[in-house]
């Protein structure tokens, strides 16, 4: 018997989307909430997490539920690492919080939103994979404005060995880093079969409870991925290019000029890149590129 990898959209959302019972095991296990705080029960806020084929529109798929206390939960699973990924989290989350309250409801009624982001890249210096943010004080950090707080994974550097922590938060790591396309059930850890959860996810993975449809669907998401990899490193290649040619012109112009014209071409040639993949407005690309709307635009043009 062949398994798919868990971290494909459409196993991640048949795993956590249709089963809550893997939900709150997961989200129990990952998340920094006290034992009298765990969650017991969830409903998934859209009515249909798995659709037949869905689709995408870019590397990221999410899953979003909230429990009988009204706290909300977003799980995402992002294949590639951008800059401005922490923000469109924090958006995501805030939105979340805003959209509880209807109108003339009062403020106590808002619950915390948590989001749990994996991410299957390093985006960190620090040898830590597992990071928490919440809003505290500056001058004191027990003092917290409770209702938002984010968990990010870099689940590259997860090392089982490393971690000190219940069995099911390291199996459930284990699982998402372990399982891999195509693995045949001889090559399934022992520890996966033994834990009732971990079992459960791993047959959701079974490649033969997929329709051919959803199978396609599975290899045009990887390729999707793959090409993302691809423009990406060809971007960062002629960049460097660009860097170094401003730097041999600047052997005669000046060091100093010949940065500065480097610098100046390796981020026209960025936004370039960024308006051909047409996922970010030319206003969002002026702002990540601290350039005027008009630069921009000329870009665009020339």
């Amino acid at each position: 018997m062949l398994y798919l990898d868990p971290k494909n959209d459409l196993t991640f959302k048949k795993i956590f989307g249709e089963h809550p019972n893997l939900l709150m095991s997961f989200l129990n296990s990952l998340l920094p909430l006290e034992d009298d705080a765990l969650i017991v029960d969830i409903e998934y806020l859209s009515p249909e997490m798995v659709p037949d084929i869905p689709l995408f529109k870019d590397s990221m798929v999410d899953v979003r539920c909230l429990d009988k206390k009204g706290r909300n939960f977003i799980v995402e699973m992002q294949m590639l690492w951008t800059d401005s990924f922490k923000s469109r989290v924090l958006f995501n989350a805030a939105k979340a919080y805003v959209r509880q309250l209807e109108k003339g409801e009062k403020y106590k009624a808002l619950q915390p939103v948590y989001a749990l982001s994996i991410v299957n890249e390093n985006f960190e210096t620090s040898a830590n994979f597992y990071h928490h943010y919440k809003i505290v004080c500056t001058e004191n950090d027990n003092q917290q404005l409770k209702g938002l707080e984010f968990v990010f994974v870099e689940l590259p550097k997860f090392k089982p060995e490393n971690m000190i922590a219940k069995r099911l938060n390291v199996l459930w790591l284990r699982f998402l880093k372990e399982m891999k396309d195509k693995k045949r059930d001889i090559d399934i850890p022992q520890e996966f079969l033994q834990e009732p959860e971990i079992k459960q996810a791993v047959e959701c993975l079974l490649e033969s409870s997929f329709t051919p449809p959803q199978l396609d669907y599975y290899d045009r998401y990887w390729d999707f991925v793959s090409r993302e990899k691809s423009l990406r490193g060809d971007g960062e290649e002629k960049v460097l290019a660009a860097e170094k040619l401003g730097l041999e012109k600047g052997e005669k112009l000046g060091l100093e000029k010949g940065e500065k014209l480097g610098l100046e071409r390796a981020k026209i040639i960025g936004i370039q890149k960024a308006i051909e993949r047409g996922k970010l407005s030319l206003e969002e690309i002026a702002e990540d590129f601290e350039v005027s709307i008009e630069f921009v635009l000329n870009t665009k043009k020339g």
